[in-house]
């Protein structure tokens, strides 16, 4: 159906010339659903831009039904990463643009279609919305109902659902497996979630890294259909597929060029500033109650009156230990990370760290934002001696660079140290954002989903970074995150919330996994699968909403 022979492509020219695919050949069969694995910059939408049309190979072939495939075609439906949303039009404007395009049909058939692609991505509440009032998620929910809504031979999906939450996303990977089904809907996939791609797929292909990137060995999916993903937990074959592709993945890693060498953090100690006691505070009694969360609650005026985003969020964490949030979008995670960074006012309660009230943002706490926050005009050196030099002011000027350099090397940045932020690619700003935090010697580290817009491969080496630092620091860290992995993972505990508004904790799971931990150690250990069910349940049995549960005692112990 779809075939590329032995296809090439560059950009640029002379010295400026990038050899970004070589010798990429891939024949997807009708009815066959494709995954491929990219890694960062190797190539995967370049890939994709080539099977619709919007671009042409330097070298081979790229064919649709024996035909060059020369320009776009509806026959080839594409889901982008970036949207790519008529900014124009409401979001029923947006998706029936494409039916009206492609669907000859009467009105009320069409309107018939456009409500349910809307209602399948859960925007009915935001279908008379402007994209731009609209947040990431939720527009990228707009572009995959657009591409499905059109009905094309061919699906071409471009890491569409990496912005969306577990539900939501789960929801469409669902739709996806149902219009493959019952359809039989050719399918071609990139997507940086192996798990994603071991529920839908029937093959499996790495694309190795770049540059001349090519398809790597394919893994071939004999899981029975409809595949269940709890059920999936206890399949011996999706744990020796997972297992292989993810040590594959690792490898290629390890393999893709030389290792840089390896340097100390000098030793020196962090100046707290800003930090004030609370007059009504008692200094900590232990250790165990190093942060403490207290009735905390957060309201946002709106035209319709009050609402409660958090309501009752009660939690103590002890110094040096690792906590991971996790919900569905909505349920404030991201609300209680920023009043701890004292980025946002607390409306009721209050937050106390080593003894002392939170009430505004200070480098005792560092934060690394779901999008990189940095200046593009500096160079990633000079964004994190921001930081270093703020908290360092006793060091002298080269233990105070030797800071800035270690972490940077740490997260794979030791040759971009002078290199604009602006001409770094979204990987490398997050990587950037990850070193300035760790610079920082923080009481509290705040990860607010630092990893969600890397690609696999980058994010696990991120993990293993972030665990290799945090176990020679054992810095008190909250992360919030989307991926039930990482959250085990990183976690000595992972706090479930439950849906928003008026969110609190409905439940916490004890992470009995011994450190340090690696990402191939996780997947041979028995209890890892059983952690997993447990969070995939949590999650399963508060995707429909409803009134929330109170908090434990265990989460007020």
């Amino acid at each position: 159906m779809l075939a590329l022979n032995d296809v090439c492509k560059s950009y640029g020219t002379g010295a400026a010339r990038t050899d970004v695919l070589k010798a990429v050949s891939l024949a997807v069969e009708e009815g066959e659903f494709v995954a491929i694995v990219g890694f960062s910059g190797a190539g995967k939408s370049t890939l994709m831009s080539l099977m619709a049309g919007l671009a042409l190979p330097d070298g081979g072939s790229v064919t649709f039904r024996g035909k060059p495939v020369t320009e776009p075609g509806p026959e080839r439906g594409i889901v982008f990463q970036s949207y790519a949303l008529m900014p124009w039009l409401t979001v029923e404007g947006n998706i029936a643009l494409a039916v009206d395009a492609t669907m000859q049909a009467g009105k009320a058939e069409r309107a018939a279609r456009i409500r349910h692609y809307i209602d399948l991505v859960g925007l009915s509440h935001a279908k008379d919305r402007l994209p731009a009032e609209l947040s990431g998620g939720m527009r990228q929910r707009v572009a995959v109902a657009r591409a499905l809504a059109m009905n094309p031979e061919i699906l071409l999906l471009d890491e569409p659902l990496s912005a969306l939450d577990a539900l939501t996303r789960a929801k469409l990977q669902d739709e996806i497996e149902a219009i493959r089904a019952i359809e039989g809907k050719t399918i071609v996939l990139v997507t940086n979630d192996v798990d994603e791609a071991l529920l839908l797929a029937d093959r499996i292909i790495p694309l190795t890294p770049g540059p001349n990137a090519t398809l790597g060995p394919e893994f071939r999916v004999t899981l029975e259909r409809p595949r269940d993903r709890t059920a999936l937990n206890h399949d011996t074959e999706y744990r020796r597929l997972r297992a292989g592709i993810t040590q594959y993945l690792m490898q290629a890693a390890a393999d893709h060029g030389p290792r840089e060498d390896e340097r100390e953090a000098p030793k020196i100690v962090p100046v707290r500033l800003g930090a004030r006691r609370k007059k009504n505070a008692a200094p900590p009694r232990s250790e165990s109650r190093y942060v403490e969360f207290f009735d905390l609650g957060k309201v946002y005026a709106t035209p319709k009156g009050a609402l409660t985003v958090v309501d009752g969020f009660d939690l103590k964490i002890a110094k040096g230990e690792f906590v991971t949030l996790i919900g569905h979008s909505g349920c404030g995670k991201s609300t209680v990370l920023s009043m701890a960074a004292g980025l946002s006012e607390i409306s009721r309660g209050g937050i106390v760290l080593d003894g002392r009230e939170i009430d505004e943002a200070g480098p005792d706490r560092a934060v690394v934002f779901q999008s990189p926050a940095l200046f593009p005009w500096l160079s990633a050196a000079e964004n994190v001696q921001l930081g270093v030099d703020r908290v360092y002011p006793h060091a002298n000027r080269r233990e105070r660079a030797d800071m800035t350099a270690y972490y940077l090397q740490r997260v794979g940045l030791g040759d971009s140290l002078h290199r604009r932020a602006q001409d770094l690619s979204n990987g490398m700003r997050q990587r950037v954002g990850i070193a300035r935090a760790f610079a920082l010697s923080p009481k509290l580290l705040l990860l607010d989903e630092p990893f969600g817009m890397l690609d696999a491969l980058t994010r696990w080496e991120l993990q293993e970074v972030l665990m290799e630092v945090w176990t020679r620091t054992r810095v008190t860290a909250i992360c919030v995150t989307h991926d039930i992995d990482e959250a085990i993972l990183l976690a000595d505990r992972v706090v479930m919330m439950s849906n928003g508004p008026n969110a609190r904790i409905g439940g916490i799971l004890e992470v009995d996994l011994p450190r340090p931990r690696s990402r191939r150690a996780l997947l041979d250990h028995p209890k890892y699968y059983e952690y997993r069910e447990a969070l995939l349940s949590f999650l399963k049995d508060h995707g429909t909403g409803g009134v929330p549960k109170r908090a434990s005692a265990e989460a007020a112990a």
